[in-house]
């Protein structure tokens, strides 16, 4: 690389609540290099660098970026455009004129794919680049790392969600004794299956999990709020947003409301009809819960471990590019002992792109359509500080 290189940082997909913790720990491992000079921002990722919409986050004081830190979102625009290929020449002469020898991408799958691309367009036109992908999604569902920054307080904020809706239709009884919670998860039920954190015994919320990895049979489903409400009094089941029957799309809906960039078919989610169906069999007020992006932008949910690992990360993708690494995802990988701690590793974006990691068989029980104790014994440290403990009168 030239002496003095500058940086570009994109970030890209669904923002999560520790994005900016990625994206200063970029700008501030930059910072302490001097083989790096200016670090610039694409303004909404690859429209802003397309456009040259740059930002000079060099030009923003120690306060300022602290503070960004802490904020939900992506502070600097993001975007699910694909790369194209009338794209990359303009993306090559950008690149070109400010002097960008270093790329970062904040993003999940489909930024992999974008980087990807982006590294090979480099080499082919023979401009040295490197490309980093900084990894981030709620869903979990990126190959060859441990888990993804973002999902742990995402998980967090679904297991207090459903242990709160949970003691609420148990408190309401007659009058809405039923809930169903339709939580993200495009292609993977990592955040559903979240929900289960809260079960601390078998009355606790929730009685059934939906996931994509596991077709729901409504019937199945009805017989088990069924169950949990004649010996409760109420029932809460947990459904990932493109939860399937075996004959697709719950509902029986053809055509997806959305399609984005990358094929991504989004349909009305699946609470609306699982509650009029349980509705009908139990012939009571049964309500249905969608809390969209707050899933993903509640600060009171952030987890420590968290945040601490989506900077740890944004600071590691620095190192390894300065050490001559391109066209990799930094990972997070576990380390071994009786605490829990973790630590950073590599993969190629070209295994990456595309890809999605489910739910393994370990983590679900088919008996009871519910997590299981490995899974929970994954997730835990994930979330942070110990859920609360709550109490009953009755």
């Amino acid at each position: 690389m030239a002496q003095t290189s500058n940086i570009l940082v994109m970030q890209s997909g669904g923002v999560t609540p520790v994005m900016n913790r990625s994206l200063y720990g970029v700008a501030r491992e930059a910072a302490a290099h001097k083989a790096l000079g200016s670090v610039y921002g694409a303004v909404h990722g690859l429209e802003g660098l397309v456009a040259e919409r740059l930002v000079d986050l060099g030009a923003c004081s120690k306060t300022a970026l602290a503070r960004v830190a802490r904020t939900p979102g992506g502070a600097l625009g993001s975007t699910r455009r694909k790369l194209k290929p009338d794209d990359i020449g303009a993306i090559i002469d950008a690149l070109k004129r400010h002097g960008i020898r270093y790329c970062f991408i904040i993003g999940g799958n489909d930024s992999a794919e974008t980087g990807h691309t982006l590294a090979r367009e480099a080499r082919f036109a023979g401009y040295e680049l490197s490309v980093m992908l900084v990894p981030k999604t709620i869903d979990n569902d990126l190959v060859l790392t441990d888990h993804c920054p973002g999902f742990g307080s995402a998980a967090r904020f679904v297991a207090l969600a459903t242990m709160g809706a949970g003691r609420d239709a148990e408190a309401m009884g007659e009058a809405s004794p039923i809930t169903i919670i339709e939580v993200m998860g495009r292609d993977a039920g990592w955040l559903a299956a979240s929900s289960a954190l809260a079960k601390r015994e078998e009355r606790d919320a929730p009685h059934f999990i939906g996931v994509p990895e596991v077709p729901i049979d409504e019937t199945l489903f009805l017989d088990r709020m069924e169950e949990a409400y004649g010996r409760f009094g109420f029932a809460v089941a947990v459904v990932a947003e493109n939860a399937r029957g075996p004959g697709g799309v719950l509902g029986g809906e053809e055509e997806p409301w959305f399609v984005d960039d990358f094929g991504h078919r989004y349909y009305d989610g699946p609470a609306r009809h699982l509650a009029a169906q349980a509705a009908r069999r139990l012939k009571v007020r049964v309500r249905h819960e969608k809390p969209g992006t707050i899933q993903r932008s509640l600060v009171a949910c952030i987890s420590r471990t968290d945040a601490d690992e989506a900077e740890m990360v944004g600071r590691a993708a620095v190192r390894h590019a300065l050490d001559g690494h391109s066209d990799e995802m930094v990972t997070i990988e576990r380390t071994s002992g009786a605490r829990y701690a973790s630590t950073t590793g590599l993969a190629p974006l070209e295994a990456v792109a595309g890809q999605v990691k489910t739910l393994p068989d370990s983590f679900l029980n088919g008996a009871t359509g519910l997590a299981t104790d490995a899974f929970l014994d994954y997730l835990r440290p994930l979330v942070g500080s110990p859920l609360p403990r709550f109490g009953r009168l009755l």
